[in-house]
């Protein structure tokens, strides 16, 4: 597969983790408030278990281009990737069988998510596969991600309302627009380019 069209099935890959994750995640909310029976319930889990399928592929096609800016660290973009899927498919799972969210279900999926973002948006950054401020905001949201996680679990704030929620737009824009709409577009930047911006730190023979 060539690097322009990992970049274009990447692309659509983001706007299908998305699409799917947020079907599903309002149908098991509706479950939850006590609006809708099992079906719904049954295809929101499905829909959350494609939008994990969804995001292992954009994890294993993206190592493909990113291991030439650092192989080491891009070794645990699809890895993180892996994780999240396999805790989302479990909290799940979990619902499906008790009827009941997993406590602090989406928290725990939240963690892989934020890691596995700023690996791949520092390498991003330094490669510039992407323009830098598409970079910086996947960088600012996934560091908000991160930091919601913890003030969610120590009763600060809640990342399903209010200033909370507000910590999940520059991650949800990242996602949802600038990046796949620019891969889909533009692709990435050439292969020298890419080399000319290999971190020092992390650089590999």
């Amino acid at each position: 597969m060539s690097r322009r069209m990992i970049a274009a099935t990447v692309g659509v890959l983001f706007f299908v983790q998305m699409a799917t994750a947020m079907v599903g995640t309002s149908l098991i909310q509706a479950f939850t408030d006590g609006d809708t029976g099992r079906s719904p319930l049954t295809a929101g889990v499905l829909l959350m278990m494609s939008s994990g399928v969804a995001v292992v592929g954009i994890g294993l096609l993206m190592y493909r281009v990113l291991k030439d800016v650092d192989k080491r660290l891009a070794f645990w973009y699809p890895v993180l990737r892996i994780v999240e899927f396999t805790v989302s498919a479990a909290c799940g799972l979990y619902l499906l069988k008790q009827l009941q969210e997993f406590p602090n279900q989406l928290l725990w999926v939240y963690v892989p998510t934020g890691v596995g973002g700023l690996i791949l948006t520092y390498l991003l950054f330094i490669s510039r596969l992407v323009p830098r401020p598409i970079a910086i905001l996947g960088i600012v949201g996934y560091a908000c991600l991160s930091l919601g996680v913890p003030l969610d679990l120590l009763g600060v704030l809640g990342m399903n309302d209010g200033p909370g929620l507000m910590l999940l737009v520059p991650g949800g824009l990242f996602e949802a627009v600038f990046l796949p709409m620019w891969l889909i577009a533009k692709g990435f930047t050439s292969p020298s380019s890419t080399r000319a911006f290999k971190s020092p730190a992390f650089a590999t023979s």
